[in-house]
């Protein structure tokens, strides 16, 4: 068998490419950094390290890349060629009682998040927030990168197709469900007023919905969900009336407006991340189905009550757009055909459970 890492990288490799050309101008000016980052283990973090190391190694950058990961060895069986690659320290910890690196950093992103437990997403996510501000305060750094959700903004007005920066809105303080939103609110505003105070920068990216490799298939995302169902050779689920509009920007995308925006954005300025191009759930599975050439059926559960306006969670980009000169560069139906191409490939490339780097854990 081919090596896991060459698999990974052949198949990536047309995405890797197309981050670098449309970021090479960045580099240059993090030549030989330490970067540090939570959540690098997750769908958004393992876009960041792939690209990453793909540019560290094509431009001879000689940058370093500490991550913080609750399970070193799982991350090491799912992206051995991430985890053992020779720029890449792995520290066992959870982001919010983590032991501080000796070392300097000057950049860190802080992408870790639990939204899967609502009893206790809150005080987690906010106090991982204070945990990485302390170590940002004592770690010689120049420029924070935290990712947030456009979930912030509560529920988006029937009348607003997209969703500014400068949109006031918030969600409920009584809605119950809502601790994910509210702990990313108090968060943001954690790390723009600890930036202020110690005199570094901080960007801020709130993240809308995303398709591409790494995406769970078997999570809340419904572009993801309804590969899965064509995969499986249908039908393809909807659980809800299929009304609600979502947008989706490629993975590739993502990690170019990302990197981006840490190292170009504005300090203490916010910039919605997603796709402009408005889609309903209803829409989106047709459109699964014909961008992967499928006969499947789809099944919708409910039916829609006629006069209620259809739920959308769309963001305005022209912030981005205009101040940091970045596009959508991936369509949808390209995006979705690149995910299934990589889940029905991977499943053949995962490596033996006994991999290990070798030496062990970092």
């Amino acid at each position: 068998m081919e090596p896991f890492g060459d698999v990974m990288e052949n198949l990536l490799s047309l995405d890797l490419d197309h981050i670098l050309s449309r970021t090479e101008n960045l580099w240059p000016d993090v030549r030989g950094e330490r970067f540090f980052l939570t959540g690098g283990t997750g769908f958004v973090g393992t876009w960041l390290m792939e690209s990453l190391l793909w540019a560290n190694r094509r431009l001879h950058l000689r940058i370093s890349a500490t991550l913080l990961t609750r399970n070193p060895a799982a991350f090491e069986h799912r992206s051995p060629h991430l985890a053992c690659d020779p720029a890449v320290t792995l520290i066992a910890g959870d982001a919010t009682s983590f032991a501080f690196p000796k070392a300097s950093f000057p950049l860190i992103v802080h992408a870790a998040t639990d939204a899967a437990h609502p009893s206790s997403v809150f005080g987690c996510d906010v106090a991982a927030t204070g945990r990485v501000l302390e170590f940002a305060s004592r770690s010689g750094l120049r420029r924070l990168l935290f990712t947030s959700s456009g979930v912030v903004y509560g529920k988006q007005p029937a009348g607003m197709t997209h969703i500014p920066e400068d949109y006031p809105g918030a969600p409920l303080t009584t809605d119950l469900n809502s601790a994910y939103a509210q702990a990313k609110r108090a968060s943001e505003f954690l790390c723009l007023s600890a930036g202020q105070a110690c005199g570094f920068d901080v960007c801020v990216a709130r993240l809308f919905a995303f398709a591409g490799p790494y995406l769970p298939l078997d999570a809340n995302f419904a572009v993801g969900n309804f590969i899965r169902d064509v995969l499986a050779g249908g039908p393809v689920r909807i659980s809800g009336d299929g009304t609600p509009y979502r947008s989706y920007l490629y993975a590739a995308d993502l990690a170019i407006w990302l990197w981006t925006i840490l190292l170009r954005g504005q300090s203490r300025r916010v910039y919605n991340v997603g796709s402009e191009e408005a889609i309903t759930i209803a829409a989106l599975a047709a459109r699964v189905t014909s961008a992967l050439r499928s006969k499947s059926a789809i099944s919708v559960a409910q039916q829609s009550r006629p006069g209620i306006p259809a739920q959308r969670y769309i963001p305005s980009t022209v912030r981005a757009r205009t101040e940091l000169g970045l596009e959508q560069t991936v369509l949808l139906d390209e995006a979705i055909r690149r995910t299934a191409a990589w889940n029905t490939v991977v499943g053949q490339a995962l490596p033996p459970a006994s991999f290990a780097c070798a030496g062990g854990s970092r």
